[in-house]
């Protein structure tokens, strides 16, 4: 069940008695409302959250976490806890509601017992069955704990609309869906310092940092909410903030000294600045040059910001702004094209955006993708490498994608990738949760010859 419209306005049936009651129905109606807008307006919920919370200073930590925890928790679990609300209930903060956040925070073994004691006094849940829910290990037995009555499925966690474009087996389908319903860590990558001395710094001001052991840079930061503004080191330059998966793909373009690369669909540059810095640990000189390019024009000037930060100046900017690319032909080493795609990769991060994401226009998504990647592969020069990537786990977005422009160009061979999570080969590489602990990712590398 993933249609939700509510038209009338938000209204209350519950009559909170106690103090702790009043609090658990104050945050029942405002992660009710949260919850609508999000779902009915198509908005990212980290964006309607932190609109709402600049807008309402009245909130503390404790209840932006609560709000914030179980507002992320009823979307991750929405797959089950919307079949078990009456579609009557759905523009009404009733005990049907309130026993959806109480189910999330159960499944999730959130640690506000007052509140979820509240939440399941106003809903009229029998304490003995909130007691031994806490006592169940796996999300499946919890639910079915909570509703015997209800048939549920792990595959309900993920959309029909996913399930029809998927070609994994049921077990790595299994693991996918098990990897999704969980919070992923924060993941950072040391630039212009020591990872050592920065997981050091961040452990003296209480973050739970370690090294990965997959790439020298990478950090796991772990779950704990991080303010940027009052992080010194990122204040410095000398973090940034970057998915593990997403830090892969610039470990496969593997930029050398001197090299020059083109990163055609830069974004906010998280890469740019990867590649910009992978290639400066190489190169004490300082050479080589990377150019960041999106159609995106705000975007752009986040990279500028970013780049003042780092204090690097070896990235040329050119905004993307006609049909034809902003760069000279087979002028560069390196390409690399992080394609517009539907994001099921971040869904992890992101579980609103699985309910709110239409999959119906891939087929035009795709047909984007290839006329990007074929537009930018001019820039790459003979023996340069030219680099596919989309934060997508769909096989249309991704392999149909590659052997499309394959096909149509045969000057350009896939040069095979070690998966740095499994150690074992492949000619394209795609990037599940379940294996990497981050996003899922696909990567593909392409050699012109």
């Amino acid at each position: 069940m993933t249609d939700f419209q509510v038209s009338s306005q938000q209204t209350c049936s519950l009559m909170a008695q106690t103090p702790a009651q009043k609090r658990a129905l104050s945050y029942a109606l405002t992660i009710h409302r949260l919850f609508t807008q999000i779902m009915d307006s198509k908005q990212p919920a980290d964006r309607v959250l932190a609109h709402y919370f600049r807008e309402n200073k009245k909130h503390g930590s404790k209840d932006r976490r609560v709000i914030r925890e179980t507002l992320f928790a009823m979307f991750r679990w929405w797959g089950w806890l919307g079949k078990t609300l009456p579609i009557q209930s759905r523009a009404d903060v009733d005990s049907h509601w309130l026993s959806v956040m109480l189910s999330s925070a159960l499944l999730e073994k959130q640690s506000w017992p007052i509140v979820i004691k509240a939440w399941g006094e106003l809903a009229n849940v029998e304490h003995e069955l909130i007691t031994h829910s806490n006592d169940i290990d796996t999300p499946l037995a919890v639910i079915k704990n909570l509703y015997p009555e209800i048939e549920f499925k792990l595959t309900e966690l993920l959309p029909e609309s996913f399930w029809k474009h998927h070609a994994l087996d049921k077990q790595n389908s299994l693991s996918l869906v098990e990897s999704m319903s969980s919070r992923p860590p924060i993941w950072a990558r040391s630039q212009y310092a020591e990872t050592s001395y920065i997981i050091e710094s961040l452990n003296k001001q209480d973050f739970d940092a370690n090294k990965s052991t997959h790439f020298p840079d990478a950090i796991n930061l772990g779950h704990k909410s991080l303010n940027l503004n009052q992080l010194k080191l990122y204040q410095q330059g000398k973090i940034e903030i970057q998915d593990l998966a997403s830090q892969t793909i610039g470990h496969v373009c593997d930029p050398k000294p001197n090299e020059l690369w083109w990163d055609a669909c830069s974004g906010a540059g998280g890469k740019a600045l990867q590649l910009t810095a992978m290639m400066y640990s190489q190169d004490t000189d300082r050479k080589g040059e990377v150019v960041a390019s999106d159609i995106r024009k705000q975007a752009l000037d986040e990279l500028y910001k970013r780049m003042q930060r780092a204090q690097v100046n070896h990235i040329q900017i050119k905004h993307w702004a006609s049909e034809h690319i902003p760069v000279p032909i087979e002028h560069f080493d390196g390409v690399l094209v992080d394609a517009p795609c539907s994001c099921t990769g971040t869904w992890r991060r992101n579980p609103d955006m699985r309910w709110t994401d239409d999959l119906s226009t891939l087929d035009d998504v795709s047909a984007l993708q290839l006329d990007i990647l074929t537009k930018s592969s001019a820039a790459v020069k003979q023996g340069g490498r030219l680099i596919y990537a989309t934060c997508s786990i769909i096989k249309a977005e991704n392999e149909d994608v590659v052997s499309t422009f394959l096909a149509n160009n045969p000057e350009f061979n896939l040069e095979p990738i070690i998966n740095p999570f499994t150690n074992k080969e492949a000619s394209t590489l795609t990037i599940w949760p379940y294996e990497a602990n981050s996003d899922g990712m696909f990567v593909a590398r392409m050699i012109k010859a």
